[in-house]
């Protein structure tokens, strides 16, 4: 029996609002290479079934240092209510600027609309540090604990 998650119930799951897991291979210095702890830090994402993955971060952040080092990124979701699941996706990256109507949105999808205003308003980005990562999923891992057997 299997706990795996289909196409379509991994989509489904990957796009609720969970706090995500990326993970990118770094050195000590940030920079990518063999034999080195990954950076796993919990981010905010977005995902709509069939896109992108979508992160925002500082470019010159370790993670945005790494990722662009290294081209390519993952991210873990998971519920960690019985009964368990989690949908873990790896792929290739694309760094651009960050449209602001895109970070309000982020923002809102984790803290509701009056939260989501109050954390921009208290979080201004004038020098444009914060960019979008886009990552296009390669490679999926999913469990679904509430499977039944059969």
């Amino acid at each position: 029996m299997s706990f795996a998650m289909s196409a379509a119930e991994r989509q489904q799951f990957l796009a609720g609002p969970h706090v995500g897991v990326l993970s990118v291979a770094v050195t000590g210095d940030g920079e990518v290479g063999a034999g080195r702890a990954p950076l796993a830090v919990p981010v905010w994402y977005g995902y709509q079934p069939g896109g992108q993955v979508s992160v925002i971060t500082g470019r010159s952040s370790r993670k945005g240092t790494a990722i662009r080092a290294a081209g390519r990124m993952s991210l873990c979701a998971q519920d960690e209510n019985p009964p368990y699941r989690y949908v873990s996706v790896e792929g290739p990256v694309v760094i651009e600027e960050l449209d602001p109507a895109e970070r309000l949105a982020m923002a809102r999808r984790y803290l509701g609309t009056p939260g989501g205003d109050r954390y921009v308003a208290g979080n201004p980005d004038p020098a444009g540090e914060n960019v979008m990562i886009r990552m296009r999923p390669e490679r999926w891992l999913s469990v679904d604990h509430g499977k039944q057997p059969g």
